[in-house]
C-alpha cells in the first residue's frame, strides 16, 4: 500500500446501518443515526497513515493553535477553558463578551476533494502521502444494511469518511486556513466553530463580530461549506444589564 501509494477499493466500501434514535418516528428517515462500518484491514491502515501524516504536521507545526479536535494533548476541556479565560478577563476589564457558535451542514461528509488536495499541496504534506490520501478519499462507495438486505453500492462524490481512524485530520487541514481576526479569537473543535469578541462599547463588539462573519462567509462560499442557520447561535457575556 505505502510502495503503491494505493488504497485498495475493496477497502472503501462502507456498510451503513441506520440506528432509530431514541424516541423518534420509524417511518420518517431523519428519524435515523446512519452508522457507517468499514473493514479491519482499512483501519489498521488509517493507522499507519495516520501516523505518518501526523508526524509531518507536528514536526512542520502546521496545524493553527485555534484547532483542538482530534489532536494529541487537547481536548474539548482545553478549548473550553480557552473560552471562559477569554469571557473572565473580559469582565475584569469591564468588557462584555459576544459569541457566536457556528453550526456547519454535515461538514465531514461535504468536503471538497479538489480542494482539500490543493490544501495538501500547499502545506507541503510529502507527495506520497497525498497520493495515499488521493486514493483513499477516491472512488469511495456505500452500501445500507437493514436487518439482512443490502442496498446496490452508491457512489460518493464528496466528503471524508465520517467515523474512520484517519478522516479527522484531513477534514482538519481543509479547516485550517479559515479566515481570522484580530478583533476577534476563534475556538475550534474540528468543525464546532466559535467566534468571540470582547469591549466596552456594544456597538463596537457587534461591528467586529459581523465583520469576521462576512469573512468567514466568502471563505465558506469558496470551499463550498454551508451553515445551519437555524442552529447557529450567538450569546453575550457581560457583568451589566444584558443588551
Amino acid at each position: 500500500m505505502l510502495t503503491l501509494r494505493y488504497f485498495p477499493k475493496s477497502w472503501k466500501t462502507a456498510i451503513v446501518v441506520p440506528i432509530l434514535k431514541p424516541g423518534k418516528n420509524s417511518a420518517l428517515a431523519e428519524s435515523y443515526r446512519p452508522i457507517s462500518l468499514l473493514p479491519v484491514l482499512s483501519k489498521l491502515a488509517e493507522k499507519v497513515i495516520l501516523a505518518r501524516l501526523n508526524d509531518y504536521l507536528e514536526r512542520e507545526n502546521i496545524l493553527i493553535p485555534e484547532q483542538h479536535g482530534f489532536r494529541p494533548r487537547l481536548s474539548t476541556s482545553h478549548q473550553l477553558l480557552r473560552v471562559v479565560e477569554f469571557i473572565k478577563e473580559g469582565n475584569n476589564k469591564d468588557e462584555c463578551t459576544a459569541a457566536v457558535f457556528l453550526d456547519i451542514q454535515k461538514a465531514f461528509d461535504r468536503v471538497w476533494h479538489t480542494g482539500l488536495l490543493f490544501k495538501l499541496i500547499t502545506y507541503k504534506i510529502p507527495p506520497p502521502l497525498i497520493f495515499l490520501i488521493n486514493s483513499y478519499i477516491s472512488d469511495r462507495s456505500f452500501s445500507v444494511k437493514i436487518n439482512r438486505t443490502y442496498s446496490h453500492p452508491k457512489k460518493i462524490s464528496a466528503g471524508v469518511a465520517q467515523r474512520s481512524i484517519l478522516a479527522p485530520t484531513p477534514f482538519n487541514l481543509y479547516f485550517n486556513d479559515i479566515i481570522k481576526n484580530t478583533n476577534t479569537q476563534l475556538c475550534l473543535y474540528a468543525d464546532d466553530t466559535a467566534i468571540l469578541s470582547r469591549h466596552r462599547n456594544l456597538n463596537t463588539l457587534v461591528e467586529n463580530i459581523n465583520e469576521h462573519l462576512a469573512h468567514l462567509e466568502i471563505w465558506f462560499s469558496v470551499w463550498k461549506i454551508a451553515l445551519n442557520s437555524s442552529k447557529t447561535e450567538a450569546v453575550f457575556f457581560s457583568k451589566r444589564q444584558p443588551p
